[in-house]
């Protein structure tokens, strides 16, 4: 429908901006930002911005505004995803130069691109609970490319971010693990280790080798590693009793 492509909700969309100095200190933000963004609790006005973001998300804003700092003439702008309560933002940053060519200032621009990765409505049983996601942003060549939920076979984390694997290859994604295991189908994603969240719809074998329980998934070559303590919860979300030869 035309009423959810991602073009139209784009275009309704508002865009937050945030202006930051040479030092990367908030000077000045627009209505909209100042609605979504925290501001009451943080007061972000003369501090650094990575203040004003939850600590899990502050490596990624500074890699953001790192690589703003580009050496070639003008640079194009930097993209980025991060997860804040209830939200999904897409981040976008350009450093601005004087006359010399010198850094003056950062602008920090803003989608709320929340409608176009979850469901229409928050989950009814659990109000305080994340909106689940549809689809899966994920970041190519400085474009955002949305992945369906179905196709997906796991997620593999790499420092603060994350790999999505799917049938066509991985995709890099902004958001960490533990977002994506908060915001996805409890039922078919389970995080067997804290390196790995599998889509258990794939499941095809459960191997054991040398104590070590490891899950193979449909179309996937090398089986994914399941942690001890995640033995009990994978069988149980599988259907399955309790099998001697996976115990100890």
């Amino acid at each position: 429908m035309q009423s959810r492509s991602p073009l139209y909700l784009l275009e309704r969309s508002d865009v937050g901006v945030v202006q930051l100095d040479r030092d990367l200190r908030v000077i000045a933000m627009n209505s909209f930002a100042r609605r979504v963004l925290p501001v009451e609790d943080k007061e972000p006005f003369e501090k650094m911005v990575l203040s004003f973001h939850p600590e899990r998300s502050q490596p990624k804003v500074k890699f953001l505004l790192d690589q703003a700092e580009c050496p070639v003439s003008n640079p194009p702008p930097m993209t980025m995803i991060i997860n804040i309560p209830e939200r999904v933002l897409l981040i976008k940053v350009a450093k601005l130069s004087d006359l010399r060519g010198d850094t003056a200032s950062y602008t920090l621009i803003f989608y709320d691109i929340t409608e176009l990765v979850a469901g229409e409505e928050p989950a009814v049983q659990k109000p305080q609970a994340k909106r689940q996601l549809q689809k899966i942003p994920t970041v190519s060549q400085n474009r955002i490319v949305l992945v369906d939920i179905e196709a997906v076979t796991y997620i593999r984390a790499e420092g603060h971010y994350t790999w999505v694997s799917t049938a066509q290859g991985s995709s890099f994604c902004n958001l960490n693990i533990s977002d994506l295991a908060e915001r996805l189908d409890g039922v078919s994603f389970l995080r067997i280790h804290r390196s790995y969240l599998a889509n258990l719809d794939y499941a095809e074998q459960i191997l054991r080798d040398d104590g070590k329980v490891s899950l193979k998934l449909r179309g996937e070559a090398t089986p994914l590693p399941v942690a001890r303590t995640s033995v009990p919860r994978l069988l149980e979300q599988l259907g399955i009793a309790e099998i001697e030869a996976l115990r100890g």
